[in-house]
């Protein structure tokens, strides 16, 4: 019996339906997730009104005031007219979180504007309001006014996205509305250089300027992030690209509709990586954790005792791989809230208890950091020994600065050693600062302080009216 051979086109019919089967088993549906989700993303147009081009302004070049040409070019600016002001726009995107208007996007998008307005997908516009913004993780919440009831995303759990899933953004790049991208989760928890805060979704999905603040989305149609950086050496989309967690996020939103602002926990330290070789330096038998580079004056870090030279392995019982992870554990600390903090100090582990404060301010951080010292009762300012100083028992502090008042009468000076304090011996700065602030007036106090290669006893005298 002769066997049936199909022509060769009709295996090659079979093959293309194969194949083309295959690809519909493996691709997603990306047609019906952008026709559920995209009524709820909207385009952000904001408009910033220059009043009129001052004289600064104008783009013409500085001339020195020693020029022959400085009286003539300054005579000819000065007689120019004031140039009518010329609105500045820009596009972004955001998504509706409810239907009574509440919208995310990224405070980048909305920062120093002053009209927003959002774009429906019915093409209906309405101004905006920002209820409120907060720039270290990039995130603003604005509120717009409409009896209609408006389509709402829904938000997903980033604690079960993996590395390699498939994504969807969809946005206004370049101001082209609706825009849907799709790529693959890249990494999770990227730490980027001047966000401390946020553990970035990275993704390979296509963002371009105009993207920023729009959602991206699993394939259940659910946010799980808000697009808000690319990184890019031509300006444009290069394969890499970052997106906010969209439980961090709605933290953020949260304190804000609660509060109008959003409070970080702060340890108030300064970290670095460990390095194969600093950990090997240190006597650990693999790099972690976060290796403390300097402990701010008056920090929740300084309170509980931690030193320079620590290397904090685990905070609030979770443990501390990286050195990146430790500002996101702190930040999302409630302040005033006490956390075990577990340090590598001289090859040996130990549990300290700190208890976090608010985040301050960028001006008051900026002075902290710049003044790891401190100032006290005793007009003296102190820090924390060098780390090539040889120990002989407790380390004492260094005197770094005095100022008038009982340390300058008593004859302490800078570089001095205090390494006792009223008969108690001085370990680090904290101590310091703790017992100072004990000590009582009005009665002479002995100091111990060694200088060059000898020690000698001080008696300084708080005056009574210093007493609280």
């Amino acid at each position: 019996m002769q066997r049936y051979k199909p022509p060769f086109w009709l295996l090659a019919v079979l093959g293309l339906l194969y194949n083309a089967a295959l690809w519909a088993a493996e691709y997603p549906d990306f047609a019906t997730l952008v026709e559920q989700n995209s009524p709820a993303v909207v385009s952000i147009q904001t408009k910033v009104d220059v009043k009129e081009r001052d004289q600064n302004r104008r783009g013409h070049p500085p001339i020195p005031e020693n020029s022959p040409f400085h009286d003539y070019f300054k005579k000819f600016f000065e007689q120019m007219p004031n140039l009518p002001a010329q609105p500045r726009s820009s596009v972004g995107s955001g998504f509706i979180i409810s239907a009574d208007g509440y919208i995310v996007t990224n405070a980048h998008v909305v920062e120093d504007v002053d009209s927003i307005v959002i774009g429906l997908s019915d093409r209906t516009e309405l101004p905006a309001q920002v209820i409120g913004k907060d720039r270290r993780s990039d995130i603003a919440l604005l509120k717009v006014k409409t009896d209609a009831k408006l389509p709402t995303v829904k938000l997903g759990d980033t604690q079960k996205i993996k590395v390699g899933q498939w994504v969807l953004a969809i946005g206004s790049p370049f101001g082209f509305e609706r825009s849907a991208t799709q790529g693959i989760i890249s990494a999770l928890a990227r730490s980027l250089p001047n966000d401390n805060y946020v553990p970035f979704i990275q993704t390979d999905a296509a963002v371009n300027p105009g993207n920023s603040g729009g959602p991206l989305f699993n394939l259940d149609g659910e946010v799980i992030g808000v697009n808000s950086q690319i990184y890019s050496r031509s300006g444009g989309y290069q394969g890499v690209s970052f997106a906010i967690p969209i439980d961090v996020a709605m933290d953020v939103v949260d304190q804000i509709k609660a509060g109008g602002k959003v409070a970080r926990g702060w340890l108030g330290v300064l970290i670095q990586e460990v390095t194969p070789e600093l950990a090997q330096s240190f006597g650990l038998d693999k790099p972690r954790g976060a290796l403390i580079g300097q402990v701010m004056a008056d920090s929740p870090a300084q309170g509980a005792g931690i030193k320079t030279g620590d290397i904090i392995t685990a905070f609030n019982n979770q443990p501390v791989r990286h050195s990146s992870d430790l500002p996101l554990m702190v930040g999302r600390t409630r302040p005033g809230t006490s956390a075990p903090l577990t340090v590598i100090r001289d090859g040996k582990e130990q549990v300290l208890t700190v208890q976090i404060k608010e985040l301050p301010e960028e001006a008051k951080l900026q002075q902290a950091i710049a003044e790891p010292s401190t100032h006290n009762r005793l007009g003296l300012m102190v820090t924390e020994l060098p780390a090539d100083q040889p120990k002989q028992g407790n380390q004492g502090v260094l005197v770094k600065d005095v100022d008038e008042g009982p340390a300058a009468s008593a004859g302490i000076q800078p570089g001095d050693i205090i390494t006792r304090v009223n008969n108690q011996e001085i370990s680090d700065v904290g101590q310091f600062t703790e017992l100072v602030k004990a000590l009582p007036a009005g009665r002479p106090i002995p100091v111990l302080v060694k200088r060059e290669n000898g020690a000698l006893f001080l008696a300084v005298t708080i005056p009574e009216a210093e007493k609280n």
